[in-house]
């Protein structure tokens, strides 16, 4: 397949519009390191001219009926699968996800989050609230907030956005989006999607450009009214700190722990803590961060989360056969040598993998890596790696193992496994995580299940999913009235 209409602009007011300052930048494939494409280079000024346009679009969305917008969330879930395949092999080429194993799943998964939000919120009720004063009446319903601003990652450019986007359409919200620049040709094909299916003018804008420019005027300028934001806790803390006063969601990714307890099904837990370290490359917030075990359970564990990663086929995503594509950018698989360079100079061992595989078409491929001997120091446990890695961490007993699970700044997903259901449950509310999946995989969610960081921790603020982030692009509306 040939990627059509490579020259991507902005989408500002229902229309794709060159960028004030008339610059483009090359969009390029992590698997082969070539051009793909040119991204318009957006400024401050394409930014305001954005959320001018969506004032506009706001106030069409208002005038329509809950029922009205649902419809528009399910035309662009119709839009959305009957360019199922371009947008799948698009998702392939410049993020570098395989294209068979994951990014139809993506994509599919795009389409549902449209046709949830519209549904849940079509239901979504107020309240009737008793009143002390006699012949008082009062009500209270949810209403949109007015203009988003949404700024998203590249490691799941189509699915992430529409956790925002979606929930914001059906709701009534119009949206500013600045999507992450290593990603814009995913970007450009879901907002294609979005217009195809006809919404109003100016109801969701798409701005390229650099997250601390773009990004940082749709998050500060005073016509924005809520933020959306997923992506580092780095970021994160700057935009909380930009945009303060405003209602924000910020899922700010984890390092996730999968517990696996003496009395675990071994065999279970090491397909569970090998699946979340290398899907997507490892480029998931939940995914396994790390592995804490016993001695007891640490032979066979070992031996059989490396055989899963031997057994993985690293390659081009667009190939049938790949099960693992490329990192997705210089700074992510950088970021990912540190640690294991760090782990190894602690005297970590590596199990597998450990390097980069330049050989395969791009120096972006780095094996699926199985790495033990760790203490808890090291960087693989104490920071989000954001690669193909599953460093095992041996504790004494389980209460280390606790201990050294909630000892990490992060705090987003965890896994426990154990047979014991009573024992999981009671390991389960003491993780120090806003979502801990018995007997699975720290990655495993839903669209509609709360998903969010734990208190104290630097993995966000709020709940993403079903109406819990309808709940959020909204608030509540109080009138009273007088029976007379």
């Amino acid at each position: 397949m040939q990627v059509p209409n490579q020259h991507r602009q902005h989408f500002i007011g229902g229309a794709w519009r060159d960028p004030v300052a008339g610059r483009y930048r090359p969009a390029k494939s992590p698997g082969t390191g070539d051009t793909i494409g040119e991204v318009a280079e957006g400024e401050r000024q394409d930014a305001a001219l954005a959320i001018e346009a969506a004032k506009s679009g706001h106030e069409a969305l208002s005038q329509m009926t809950r029922w009205q917008r649902a419809d528009l969330c399910h035309r662009v879930a119709d839009s959305i699968e009957t360019q199922k395949d371009y947008l799948a092999y698009i998702l392939a080429l410049e993020q570098g996800k395989p294209l068979k194993s994951e990014a139809y799943g993506e994509i599919e998964a795009a389409a549902t989050g449209f046709r949830e939000a519209a549904e849940l919120f079509k239901f979504m009720n107020g309240d009737f609230i008793p009143a002390e004063t006699p012949g008082k009446r009062v009500i209270s319903f949810r209403v949109p907030r007015g203009i988003y601003a949404v700024v998203t990652p590249w490691n799941f450019p189509i699915n992430i956005p529409v956790e925002y986007l979606a929930p914001c359409l059906a709701a009534g919200n119009a949206v500013v989006w600045a999507p992450a620049p290593t990603t814009s040709l995913c970007a450009s094909a879901l907002m294609q999607c979005i217009a195809d299916a006809g919404v109003p003018d100016g109801a969701v804008n798409l701005v390229h450009g650099p997250g601390a420019v773009v990004g940082d005027e749709l998050v500060v300028n005073p016509d924005t009214h809520g933020i959306g934001f997923t992506g580092s806790p780095v970021t994160g803390a700057k935009i909380a700190q930009r945009g303060a006063g405003k209602p924000m969601l910020l899922e700010l990714g984890g390092n996730g722990p999968v517990i696996v307890l003496d009395d675990a099904d071994i065999e279970r837990a090491a397909r569970a803590a090998a699946d979340g370290a290398f899907i997507n490359a490892g480029q998931v917030c939940a995914a396994t961060g790390r592995v804490l075990c016993t001695r007891t359970t640490y032979d066979e564990l070992a031996q059989r989360i490396t055989a899963a990663a031997q057994e993985l086929v690293l390659g081009d995503p667009l190939q049938p056969a790949t099960t693992v594509g490329p990192l997705n950018n210089h700074a992510v698989i950088e970021k990912v040598e540190a640690h294991v360079a760090d782990g190894l100079a602690r005297g970590g061992t590596l199990l597998a993998g450990g390097c980069r595989k330049p050989e395969l078409g791009s120096d972006l491929y780095y094996a699926p890596t199985v790495m033990a001997d760790l203490g808890e120091d090291a960087d693989l446990n104490r920071a989000e790696t954001f690669g193909p890695v599953a460093p095992i961490i041996v504790c004494r007993d389980e209460e280390e193992i606790l201990r050294v699970a909630n000892a990490a700044g992060h705090g987003l997903a965890a896994g426990v496994f154990s047979r014991d259901l009573a024992k999981a449950f009671r390991f389960a509310e003491r993780v120090g995580a806003g979502l801990v999946n018995i007997n699975g995989p720290s990655h495993y969610w839903e669209l509609h299940i709360p998903f969010g960081g734990a208190p104290g921790k630097q993995s966000g603020l709020g709940r993403l999913g079903g109406r819990h982030t309808l709940h959020a692009v909204t608030e509540i509306k109080t009138i009273s009235y007088d029976l007379g």
